[in-house]
């Protein structure tokens, strides 16, 4: 931990008028009040996203039809949510934009989603679980958009970098303490007379209230300080700025295949995140094994994505991040291959750590080295929408071929296509200066 710091800033406001800022004291890890009441959220919403990844698909699982396809239910309904969020992301975002909407859309967001989350064991049904399901994931994944827009609100230009980085590790590290706890009940409440239902039921509450507390934090101590101009005709002046953005992403030949590249890999790396637990499940792998497993992959991620940083500054970002495809390409073929016991699910998880953080963490960064500074907020929508509501692509693949072919091995086989397209993608990328 640094040592407490205390000082003043001048901070300007939309019309352009200085304003001094409240005092700024370094806290906890280096980091101000409202630092770190940002990189909190993160460490919040992080906990349903290891329940809908480890324990969800299980618990749909059981109480699917008999002799249905969870592989196949699962992947159409992440494959819904995903293009829901693709097609409204952005215009909410760039409407959120607007100065005093910001805070309004992460909070509704984020709200919502906790009650879908703890309403996940109303339904009896399957068909009314996904249904409840879709709506807490575009809930959770729209909030996140509101949330990394309010990192220029929370911090300084020269701090983005050390801010972000500690939301993005300490959310790994963060969804590990609430989804113990469910763990817990779920595998262990027989020993107070709660079966693995009740668990679960126990378990969408216990993650809820989690998201809500650490989302208490960057809605109280973070205000939006940039924002745009509203007029008169707001959602026309939308959709006007989002088309300039698009034509001057098709003018930029190297920013437009990094963006192709960073569609497909990113859309295989997600689609590998989101299926690994149903897959598992078709295979018959025990589900102790299969939580267990995943929650390694947390711990390996977070020291992982650093060192693959370190070595990027060695070998170069771009080069690091064809590393990372490759890497995940194999790691798919194991999987289609190879995978058949708990073992196997053991090697995946952590083969996925140690590439999954370093992978997002460069792509992120390399684009930042591609857009213009002064848009920035504006060229990260549409990366956002990439990067965190990809799988549209490859969810829908392994559900078709798996349901094509009966074989879910070869529906998961199919998430190499990505993996080659992105890697493709990246080799024909003009240089730049600087480049290796």
């Amino acid at each position: 931990m640094h040592a407490p710091y205390t000082g003043v800033r001048f901070m300007m406001r939309p019309n352009g008028r200085a304003f001094k800022d409240e005092r700024v004291t370094i806290m906890a890890f280096g980091l101000t009040k409202k630092e770190l009441s940002w990189v909190l959220y993160d460490v919040g919403n992080s906990a349903f996203v290891m329940l809908s990844t480890a324990l969800i698909p299980v618990y749909f699982a059981s109480i699917a039809d008999p002799g249905s396809s969870v592989v196949v239910a699962w992947g159409y309904a992440e494959t819904v949510a995903s293009l829901v969020l693709a097609l409204l992301m952005p215009v909410l975002g760039s409407l959120a934009d607007l100065a005093g909407n910001k805070k309004k859309f992460l909070v509704g967001f984020a709200g919502t989603g906790a009650v879908a989350c703890a309403a996940l064991g109303i339904p009896e049904h399957a068909l009314v679980f996904l249904v409840v399901y879709v709506i807490a994931a575009i809930m959770l994944n729209g909030s996140m958009v509101f949330y990394d827009a309010f990192l220029v609100d929370a911090t300084t230009e020269e701090r983005y970098d050390k801010v972000s980085s500690h939301g993005y590790a300490w959310g790994y590290i963060g969804s590990c303490i609430p989804f113990i706890a469910c763990l817990a009940v779920v595998l262990g409440g027989s020993s107070f007379g709660i079966d693995a239902k009740l668990g679960m039921k126990i378990a969408f509450i216990i993650t809820a209230v989690w998201w809500v507390i650490f989302t208490v934090p960057v809605a109280k101590n973070v205000k939006q300080l940039h924002g745009k101009k509203r007029s008169d005709h707001v959602l026309r002046t939308t959709i006007s700025g989002l088309k300039g953005t698009v034509k001057s992403i098709m003018k930029d030949k190297r920013l437009l295949f990094f963006m192709l590249a960073f569609f497909f890999y990113i859309d295989g790396v997600h689609t590998v995140i989101k299926m690994s637990t149903s897959y598992g499940t078709d295979l018959g792998i025990d589900s102790t094994q299969l939580v267990l497993a995943l929650l390694v992959t947390q711990f390996v991620a977070f020291p992982s994505a650093i060192a693959y940083g370190n070595l990027a500054k060695r070998f170069g970002t771009k080069r690091m991040l064809k590393v990372g495809v490759l890497a995940y390409f194999f790691i798919v073929l194991f999987a289609a291959f190879f995978l058949k016991s708990a073992v196997e699910f053991w090697i995946l998880a952590i083969c996925v750590g140690l590439f999954q953080g370093g992978i997002q963490a460069l792509s992120r960064s390399e684009y930042g080295k591609l857009i213009p500074k002064e848009r920035a907020n504006e060229y990260y929508g549409f990366f956002d929408i990439f990067g965190k509501y990809a799988a549209v692509v490859g969810t829908f693949l392994v559900s078709a071929f798996t349901q094509l072919t009966g074989s879910s091995s070869l529906g998961v086989l199919s998430i190499a296509l990505l993996f080659i397209v992105g890697f493709l993608f990246l080799r024909a990328m003009p240089p730049m200066l600087g480049d290796s």
